[in-house]
């Protein structure tokens, strides 16, 4: 009779304990985009505190039911005439206002800077963003330097930070006129970075539930523009061996810059000569490759 009341118990403790684990499941996936995106709409500082002048850019975008939202960003222009262009995508958490430090970085070399919120980030309109509707409102940003303000693709970098080299090198895929991509402490994809993140996501099959999935290592094989990709080895929030396998797995021509002591957003401040000066020497590899083309063509 105890063994039979004690199996029992048993039993059920499992049939509880599934529904558990298969609700936790669902959770992750219906609410995923809620655990991976950190969003603020408070605007804490402009680039003018910073000594940049600039004007702010509102771009329209329709979502899949036919509904128009704004995407709010920075149009930085130190240059009447903008030879070099920044397309800057920034990584999951605040808004534009998170990122100045950097911007300041490339305009201090003469770079016109455009830099968005997603929609659901800062000023942007719009609800909890996606993996393709931040891809989407990568390629409004493109569409705005490349029509209204008449940029040529070869003079576009297309820059993104973490998460936002994600979508750096996704719309790099999709543009191979545009003069290179750098990105800034970026993963390799979000099922590693779950793997990365700790026991309890080691608990659930990535593999099925991630579908934000950000694939970066999956898509180089098809990128056709050159790469840069900087790290700081410092970074607990994605490991540098991340961008280690990014640069072995490219195609085209690359470079990589890791920086001692360096975390997940101090980069520029740590290193401030290095940074530079791997920058142009990327700028010069672009010049190189393009040089190169046109004489094939």
């Amino acid at each position: 009779m105890m063994i039979n009341l004690l199996l029992k118990g048993l039993l059920n403790g499992v049939g509880v304990g599934a529904i558990a684990y298969l609700s936790v499941c669902v959770a992750l996936i219906l609410g995923q985009n809620r655990l991976i995106f950190k969003p603020c709409s408070t605007i804490k500082t402009t680039p003018a505190d910073w000594g940049m002048s600039y004007e702010d850019v509102w771009l329209s975008v329709m979502t899949p039911q036919g509904k128009i939202e704004q995407v709010h960003g920075w149009w930085i222009n130190p240059n009447s005439y903008a030879k070099k262009v920044l397309l800057y995508l920034h990584g999951i958490g605040g808004n534009v206002s998170y990122n100045l430090s950097t911007i300041q970085t490339f305009y201090n070399q003469g770079y016109s800077v455009l830099i968005i919120d997603y929609r659901g980030y800062g000023l942007s309109q719009g609800q909890f963003p996606t993996e393709s509707e931040i891809y989407r409102d990568s390629q409004v940003a493109w569409d705005y330097l490349t029509e209204e303000r008449g940029i040529k693709p070869q003079n576009i970098f297309i820059y993104g930070h973490s998460m936002g080299g994600a979508v750096a090198i996704d719309l790099g895929v999709r543009k191979p006129h545009a003069a290179g991509v750098i990105v800034e402490n970026t993963f390799t994809s979000m099922i590693d970075m779950t793997d990365h993140s700790g026991f309890f996501y080691k608990l659930f099959p990535s593999q099925l539930l991630v579908h934000q999935r950000f694939d970066s290592l999956a898509k180089l094989s098809l990128l056709q523009v050159p790469l840069l990709l900087i790290h700081g080895t410092s970074d607990r929030t994605v490991p540098y061996t991340m961008s280690e396998t990014l640069f072995q797995a490219a195609r085209v021509p690359k470079q990589l810059l890791l920086v001692e002591d360096a975390g997940h957003m101090d980069i520029s401040a740590i290193a401030p000569e290095k940074y530079i000066e791997t920058v142009q020497k990327f700028e010069q590899l672009v010049s190189q490759t393009q040089r190169q083309l046109a004489l094939e063509y």
